[in-house]
C-alpha cells in the first residue's frame, strides 16, 4: 500500500495495489499542467481510495480524460482516462515511492525544446511502445 496527497493535505489516498514503475510523459498538456514533464504510476482505478477528498476537483480537457487536481493548493495529482482499468497517480504525489525507477519516456515528439532526454530508457513516440 503507497499514500499520498495534495501539498495542503485537502487530498490524502493511499493505493491498495502493486505498483508498476513510473512513465514520464512530454505532452503538451502534461507539461502545461505540470510546469514539466509529467511523472506519473498506473494505479487501477479501484485501489485508489480517498482519505480527504474535499480538496479534489477534475479538470476534462478533452473528450477522453480528466486530470486531478487540488483546487486548494494547486498540486497535480493525477490523469484519468475515461476508458481503461488505471488512472496515472503523480509520482509527486506519493509519500514514498519505494524503489520504483522510472521506465521510459512517452509522446516524446511533443517534448520542450528546453530540455534533452539523456537518460539512456526507451523513448516513444506516443503512448504506444
Amino acid at each position: 500500500m503507497m499514500t499520498g496527497g495534495c501539498l495542503c493535505g485537502a487530498v490524502r489516498f493511499r493505493v491498495d495495489a502493486e505498483l508498476r514503475d513510473p512513465i514520464a510523459c512530454h505532452c503538451k498538456q502534461c507539461r502545461q499542467q505540470s510546469g514539466h514533464f509529467f511523472s506519473a504510476v498506473p494505479a487501477p482505478k479501484a485501489a485508489v481510495q480517498f482519505e480527504r477528498d474535499e480538496g479534489l476537483r477534475w479538470y476534462r480537457h478533452t473528450e477522453i480524460a480528466e486530470r486531478g487536481f487540488c483546487w486548494m493548493c494547486g498540486s497535480t495529482l493525477f490523469w484519468r482516462g475515461d476508458e481503461g482499468p488505471d488512472v496515472m497517480v503523480a509520482m509527486g504525489a506519493l509519500d514514498e515511492t519505494g524503489d520504483m525507477r522510472l521506465s521510459g519516456h512517452y509522446w516524446v515528439d511533443f517534448m520542450g525544446d528546453y530540455y534533452d532526454i539523456d537518460d539512456g530508457l526507451p523513448q516513444h513516440e506516443g503512448m504506444e511502445t
